[in-house]
Order: C-alpha cells, then structure tokens, then sequence
C-alpha cells in the first residue's frame, strides 16, 4: 500500500511538472526528451536501490553519482513547483471568480501562466546547475580555515601551538586521486605541530582505505598524528557473513590507520610534553544521539591524565559535546568534531550568515561554538557522502592556533 501511495504521488508530482514544461514549449520533441530524462533518473535511482538491498553493501560510487542527479532533478522540480503551487493558489479563486460573473479569461491565463513557467523553470535551473557544479567542481574545491583561539590555562611552553584537523575522509567515495592529493598537500603546507584526525576513515569497509596508505602516511607533523573512530568506521551499514568478519574488518582499519602513521585513541589519551609542561590529547568512540553508536567514555579516556592538564577532545559527533562533555566535572578546554558535513549544502556569508539544513538536525553543526571557556569546533569534513558533492560548505582543513589569554 505504501509502495502504490509513493508511485501515484510521484507520478502525480511529474505530472504537475511536465505541465511546467508544456506550457513553455509546443515543441513535443522536447517533451520526449524531458520524460525520457526523468524516466532514466527515476529508473535508474531504483534500479540501484535494488541492487543495493540484494547485495547489502551501503552506499556505493555508483549510486552516489546516481543520487547526485537525482538530488539536482528533484531540487530542480521542486522549485518550480512551490513557484507555480504560490501562483495557484492565488489564481484558482480568480478564476472561479471570472467564470460566475462571465469575465473573459483570455488575456488572463495563457500568456500570464507561460511567463510564470519560464520564470518557475529560470528559478529551478538555479539549484539544478549549483548541485552540478557542486558534483564535479566542489566536492575537491578544499579550503584552509584558520582560526586563533585564546585560553587563560594554555600551558606556556605550548603557546602558538599549530593544531591542525581533518574529519570525515570517507575514501570510498573518491574518484580523482590527483585531485585528492591536493587537498593532501595543502594539509603539509600549514606546517602544524600535531594533526588530528576525528573520524570516519571510510564509507563502510576496511578496503576502501587501502589504496590511501602511502598518501595519508605522507602527512607529518612534529608532535604526531591522532585519530579516532566515525560511525561509518565500525561497518554498521552493510551486511557481514559473521560477527567475526565484521570484528576482523574494524580490526584492519585499525591497523591500516597505524600504517598511515595515525595514533587511534580509542577511549584514552597520550600526553604531549614541552620543556616541564603538558597537554592532553583525549580520544573517544563514536558517541551520537538518535539511533547512532554511543561507545565514547570519557571516564575512561581521562583516567590517565591529571584533572588540571590542559585537554583536546576529539570525539566525531558534536552532540556528543553538550550531552556529556560540558557536564563532565573534568573540563575539556576544546572538543574537536565533524561528523555532519554542513550537510555538504548550504549558504555561508564568512563572519555573518550560514544556514544548511543540517542545522535542523544539529545544534552545533559547524564552525566554532564556546560555553564558558571550553570550545567546540565542528569540521565540514575532507570527503563526502551519498551526494557526490559539494555545495557552499566545501570540504575542509582547519589550522587552530592556540595563544594564552
């Protein structure tokens, strides 16, 4: 029944839409050629679809460039669809108006309703061709962000410290390795003391990883590299044979991350010392709300260091962050996380104005956050997911720089 109610209103919104199109057009070859269009996008969204639940292996390139198109038609249509939706609206109790008092509706409805369609379609082409641009320009389009964060308690030794984060590499996703290598480079070229890793190494499995030792091994920094576990990392969203194999696939991560040259701090800290001074690098499990894995514990993580140390928390999901880290008696002076993407689309004005639809999902879902003086920083993420793109949130290295009071 479900099934039958999604086909009649999807055929029920193409058709409304194809009404767009006729009323611009007489030309039937381009009515052809528009329903054949969307007829291969539908397709061959479900077809993948399909595919994807026989073969139980999560979201592939494939289908990602299949959702790609079918984002950028849907967000094409729905567009026009609320211009022309308002105008109805508007319309319908003047027409109704027309007929019982006889008024002619010849000057009314053809050339107004076909001047509203080509500014309906106009306006739909806007996002159509941004979700475009953002699948073959912007999903490798990296920026650097530098930020310089002043804290009363940083440890003296340590001022100036260059800390530099990535998140949300998700290599099963890329497809240009040159272009990859790129952002790559651009991570080496800030120089920074130690570079932080907060998850989500890859989409689904181990194997995805693989073929970004050597490059992700290139990264150096003179205190270290540290990482932590995303919920993509665990395998959750595909199907394993066994357990075991699920257990053997996490276990290979983990060894390929040491390969890379990445500490993975799995609910524990390391201690970075210069001269008599210190600070703490504290990493935990994925901890999320909803329905995500909650195995980070900060008991744990900080059993090993002293209360007054100076803490950088990295935990992947910024929920994680009002739910148990600003609560916890052990103040953590900056709590670094990713894990939303900015959703991969939205608007940024730098300094004034940003808005994603992820911000309906996330409190804090980008950029930097304070209360009291412990900070949050939520990375956009080096990668992408499901959508092959990019769009106003591009993918990010952020450069922290950490100065006393």
């Amino acid at each position: 029944m479900r099934l039958f109610i999604f086909i009649a209103c999807t055929l029920l919104f193409q058709y409304y839409i194809f009404q767009i199109v006729r009323t611009v057009s007489q030309n039937r070859w381009l009515w052809i050629a528009y329903i054949a269009l969307v007829f291969c996008i539908y397709g061959a969204l479900i077809y993948q679809a399909f595919e994807l639940q026989n073969q139980a292996q999560g979201i592939n390139r494939r289908m990602s460039y299949v959702m790609g198109v079918f984002f950028a038609l849907f967000a094409f249509q729905m567009v026009a669809l609320l211009f022309l939706v308002t105008e109805d609206i508007f319309r319908i109790p003047q027409a109704i108006y027309r007929f019982f008092t006889q008024q002619s509706q010849t000057d009314y409805f053809p050339s107004r309703r076909k001047f509203l369609a080509q500014i309906a379609l106009g306006l739909g082409a806007i996002p159509f061709g941004a979700l475009l641009y953002g699948m073959f320009k912007g999903r490798y389009n990296y920026k650097v962000l530098h930020y310089t964060l002043n804290f009363p308690n940083l440890p003296k030794a340590f001022e100036g410290l260059k800390v530099l984060q990535i998140s949300d590499f998700h290599a099963g996703s890329f497809d240009d390795p040159a272009k990859v290598q790129y952002g790559l480079d651009l991570i080496q070229k800030q120089q920074a003391d130690v570079i932080l890793f907060t998850g989500d190494m890859v989409n689904n499995k181990a194997t995805e990883a693989e073929p970004w030792v050597e490059a992700l091994g290139q990264l150096t920094a003179p205190l270290g590299k540290f990482s932590v576990l995303g919920n993509h990392d665990y395998g959750d969203y595909v199907a394993w044979g066994s357990p075991e194999e699920k257990v053997a696939n996490l276990e290979r991560l983990k060894s390929l991350q040491a390969q890379m040259g990445f500490r993975l701090l799995c609910n524990e800290a390391v201690v970075l010392e210069r001269d008599t001074d210190r600070i703490a690098i504290v990493g935990v499990e994925n901890w999320g709300k909803g329905g995500f894995k909650k195995a980070g514990d900060l008991n744990r993580a900080t059993a090993q260091i002293r209360p007054d140390d100076f803490k950088i928390l990295m935990s992947h999901d910024p929920s994680h962050w009002e739910a148990e880290v600003l609560p916890h008696p052990m103040p953590f002076e900056m709590t670094l996380s990713g894990h939303t993407h900015g959703m991969q689309f939205g608007i940024e004005i730098p300094g004034w104005f940003k808005w994603s639809p992820v911000q309906w999902r996330y409190k804090q879902w980008v950029g930097l956050y304070k209360k009291a003086d412990q900070w949050l920083h939520v990375n956009r993420g080096f990668g992408y997911l499901a959508y092959p793109g990019r769009v106003g949130m591009w993918p990010e290295i952020t450069l922290l720089e950490l100065r006393g009071a």
